[in-house]
């Protein structure tokens, strides 16, 4: 169909306030970007931008080498990749029986779950809890308070909800279990809602901070959130850089090993993403278009 000349200046309209909202949160990434490879005099004469001037790598080599942000990476991926994978698995499986009709406890069990998504215990109950079980100094602590969402859940169980019975029906009838149903079938068809949900949930784990400061005790644990934001906020942790290397650090000034930090962190973030993104969108189209 051949556009009106109105629905061509509504989307052009469109378009620019979509580019003007894309470029906001660009820009600040690329001027972080750009003062990580730029030289101390540059950064202090407040000549960078959105390029780098007297570019440099020294950030990012100083960072690695005399700090720990190889380990707080590996901290990060294992707290992100561990804590998705059950989140995931524990998910499907509340949400699968939630979604049958013929489970008879299916009404009280999901009111019983939106009840504590209203009320929560809070801060001092949960650690308590925590510590009583031995989670406390250990990742167990960051993955089984919140090992499910409720509102991912109720997300996952309205889409099982609209699978058609009369798949699992003729599965049935094949001879097939509720295991190798819930596999071979419900699974391939949810890839979409599933994806959306596991980029949550990643996102979540990845950007942990204050759960982190709460449960870890041992700093050689932190993951990359919590260094970073040490590094944001303490001059001790720049002074010991400075001393370790004085002749480098004389030519790097202090923001550029802080925006590197930052760059580091979100930089897995914006590589997953464009791979999942497809199945982001539907995802959160999921009930708004129905026939």
């Amino acid at each position: 169909m051949k556009s009106t000349s109105g629905e061509k200046v509504f989307y052009g309209v469109n378009y620019f306030i979509l580019a003007l909202a894309a470029l906001s949160c660009l820009l600040p990434i690329i001027h972080i970007l750009a003062l990580s490879l730029s030289g101390n005099e540059a950064i202090t004469l407040g000549k960078v931008s959105l390029w780098p001037r007297d570019f440099t790598w020294t950030a990012y080599s100083k960072l690695i080498e005399d700090t720990n942000i190889v380990g707080a990476f590996q901290n990060s991926v294992i707290i992100t990749l561990v804590g998705t994978g059950l989140n995931m698995v524990f998910t499907i499986l509340a949400a699968y029986p939630l979604s049958r009709k013929h489970f008879y406890a299916r009404r009280f069990l999901t009111l019983a779950i939106v009840f504590t998504m209203l009320f929560t215990a809070g801060l001092i109950p949960n650690y308590l809890l925590a510590k009583s079980l031995g989670l406390v100094g250990n990742y167990g602590a960051l993955w089984l308070p919140g090992l499910v969402s409720v509102y991912n859940l109720l997300v996952l169980r309205s889409f099982f909800e609209n699978i058609p019975e009369e798949l699992e029906d003729a599965a049935r009838i094949d001879g097939s279990g509720e295991w190798r149903i819930i596999l071979r079938i419900v699974l391939p068809l949810s890839i979409p809602v599933i994806a959306t949900i596991a980029l949550f949930y990643g996102v979540a784990h990845w950007n942990s901070f204050f759960n982190v400061l709460i449960y870890i005790n041992d700093p050689e644990r932190f993951n990359l959130s919590v260094l970073v934001q040490n590094m944001i906020q303490s001059q001790s942790l720049m002074s010991e850089l400075a001393m370790l290397d004085p002749d480098a650090f004389r030519k790097l000034a202090p923001e550029s090993i802080r925006s590197a930090g930052i760059i580091v962190m979100i930089l897995p973030m914006l590589i997953v993403y464009p791979f999942l993104q497809k199945y982001f969108v539907k995802g959160m189209l999921i009930g708004s278009v129905k026939g």
